[in-house]
């Protein structure tokens, strides 16, 4: 099964509240079909890039139980996509660890492509984050 994965992760404030959530699509020829899912995480106090990552992780976990095959995963996160492409190394310990269970969980599928949005491409994404962050903070004045 071919989907495609929008992941976002943000933080209001950086550390802050932080959230990660990824909307899982079936892949209609090469356009998006039917939103299968949508899953999110409360996080706690994190960093955005941490958020990021970790938004990677839960589209990745859950499109593993969906039976996914190969999966093409969309985020606004320029930074985790050029890391994850080996456009750039990552330097952070605490990103790294998430890299590399980022690295492992994409070994359970037949390929795992890592493209990016502009933020305006991505608002289904970013519209679970901020819902879950809200719910466990409030919402935005």
């Amino acid at each position: 099964m071919k989907l495609r994965i929008y992941t976002d992760g943000g933080s209001r404030g950086n550390p802050g509240p932080a959230a990660s959530g990824a909307v899982i699509k079936e892949i209609d020829g090469h356009a998006d079909g039917k939103t299968i899912v949508c899953v999110s995480r409360w996080l706690g106090k994190d960093t955005n890039n941490q958020a990021e990552y970790t938004a990677i992780i839960i589209g990745l976990e859950r499109a593993r139980t969906l039976g996914g095959t190969e999966i093409d995963m969309v985020m606004d996160s320029e930074l985790a996509v050029r890391q994850l492409n080996g456009i750039y190394k990552v330097k952070n310990p605490e990103i790294a660890k998430r890299f590399v269970e980022v690295h492992n969980l994409i070994q359970d599928f037949k390929k795992v492509t890592f493209r990016h949005v502009r933020r305006e491409f991505n608002k289904e994404a970013d519209a679970v984050v901020n819902k879950c962050i809200d719910e466990h903070v409030g919402a935005r004045s």
